[in-house]
């Protein structure tokens, strides 16, 4: 096995983790997830840091599980938010889900070898659930004083919290353990704005064995670009998987344009490529950035959306941007 912690420090993908994790992978495979809410119609470029995670996680002989928020979609994260956030109709998230799940099954390994990657809805969860047994079996085993300890809560008291956002760290809280005694889960992963709601999730499992379950956490940066904007589902200007809504040369371009200052960045967080191999890139092009930018930008747009969607980005670009090309070559395209 690779070691799993190793590749994301040097990589520069690891935020915080809680302790005894390194000992707890290296002892044997394990299972980790991170839950994503359908609020969007797509993943996004910000969605694919946690999904390097994963892919990370299982190219070092782990099984990567994604936890679909059938259930937390309909009620809202306050975490990152100043404000209450709209929700979404039924109907909305649930073809966001169908779509996103399309999308995850495309980018993991869901069909070889004993650490394919699982998919499970928390929807599942609380089916069935009136709201006296969700008092009784959930709200009973955090206390109020631990919610309120949160950052995610306390920046949002004085400008209003719902009790419905207040409720989503016991919702998060719950599903890591529905995940730990019903398929042996014992790690959670996401991005650093989720270590909260994450932690929630140790302390429940902590409280609900007595203290004798292992429950790790691990936390990401978030992407931010150089001018310190985050790529969010909200956020304007974002970056699309689908290419409905940000076309393949759309996103080749994007590649193409980053800032120089991102490109060491986005080479760790998104390419499969070792760090001897990156680190080899670096030194080749030191004095052309945009070389490094291609070979990415080949590897993600024929990564997301297929070999003959880069070709035809990269011949739309050489058509717009080169005005040397020769007949013959037009002609090719």
């Amino acid at each position: 096995m690779n070691d799993f912690i190793e590749e994301l420090k040097w990589r520069g993908m690891l935020q915080d983790m809680t302790p005894g994790l390194e000992k707890h992978l290296a002892s044997g495979k394990r299972k980790a997830y991170i839950g994503f809410d359908p609020t969007a119609p797509s993943l996004t470029i910000g969605n694919y840091v946690p999904i390097m995670l994963l892919t990370f996680l299982q190219r070092a002989g782990h099984q990567p599980v994604v936890l679909m928020g059938g259930a937390t979609g309909r009620i809202g994260d306050p975490s990152g938010k100043d404000a209450e956030r709209q929700l979404k109709s039924y109907e909305e998230l649930d073809r966001n889900l169908r779509f996103q799940e399309e999308q995850f099954r495309r980018l993991l390994n869901f069909e070889e070898g004993e650490n394919r990657a699982l998919l499970v809805n928390n929807f599942d969860f609380y089916k069935d659930m009136n709201v006296l047994d969700f008092l009784r079996e959930v709200g009973k085993t955090l206390t109020i004083n631990y919610m309120m300890s949160k950052e995610s809560v306390k920046k949002r008291i004085d400008s209003g919290l719902s009790f419905t956002e207040f409720s989503y760290q016991l919702l998060q809280g719950y599903d890591f353990y529905k995940l730990y005694k019903e398929h042996g889960i014992t790690i959670q992963m996401g991005g650093s704005d989720q270590w909260g709601n994450i932690t929630a999730g140790t302390e429940f499992i902590r409280k609900k064995t007595g203290g004798k379950g292992e429950a790790y956490a691990l936390t990401a940066p978030l992407l931010t670009k150089a001018d310190g904007k985050k790529f969010g589902k909200s956020e304007k200007g974002n970056i699309w998987l689908d290419p409905a809504l940000t076309s393949p040369y759309q996103f080749f371009q994007f590649w193409i344009n980053a800032d120089d200052r991102d490109l060491p960045k986005y080479l760790r967080y998104f390419s499969l490529k070792s760090r001897e191999e990156i680190e080899a890139l670096e030194q080749e092009h030191r004095d052309n950035p945009r070389a490094i930018k291609a070979v990415l930008a080949e590897e993600l747009t024929s990564r997301i959306h297929g070999e003959e969607a880069f070709r035809a980005a990269q011949s739309v670009s050489a058509l717009l941007f080169n005005h040397r090309l020769k007949r013959e070559e037009l002609l090719q395209m």
